[in-house]
């Protein structure tokens, strides 16, 4: 079977730079939640470099398609939506436990640190394949 008959486009210098700072930013506010008293999800999700970010994803995204930039400016979205998306899982499900004797901490703690792992895996791996001009 051959493959789909499409033109992948070579990105312009100034969006792949663009698209570095996106991940730039990311990792800043990854970095404010593992060195202050925020975790990093609720960092990444709550600061404002990565806020930041998605206004700048959101802006450029059309830029990007047909480049293998769209699939960095897709992963980026998705690694922030998902991240809100649980930690408001986590904190409906902590906030009744808090109640049970406590139960609620050690839930929230233990998927706050699981999912500031996964976002961290995330931006580290969009960013060394953007580096090296690969699509994730």
């Amino acid at each position: 079977m051959n493959a789909p008959a499409y033109t992948v486009i070579t990105p312009d210098p100034g969006l792949v730079t663009y698209t570095h700072w996106m991940y730039a930013l990311h990792a800043a506010s990854a970095l404010i939640g593992a060195f202050t008293g925020a975790f990093i999800a609720t960092a990444f999700v709550g600061t404002l470099p990565s806020i930041i970010a998605v206004v700048m994803n959101y802006v450029k995204r059309s830029d990007a398609r047909a480049s293998y930039l769209d699939s960095h400016f897709s992963w980026q979205l998705r690694t922030f939506w998902f991240a809100v998306l649980w930690v408001l899982l986590i904190s409906v499900v902590s906030f009744p436990l808090v109640f049970l004797f406590g139960l609620g901490l050690v839930t929230w703690w233990v998927g706050g640190v699981l999912l500031g792992l996964w976002i961290s895996y995330r931006v580290a791996r969009g960013w060394l394949r953007l580096r090296d001009a690969q699509p994730i």
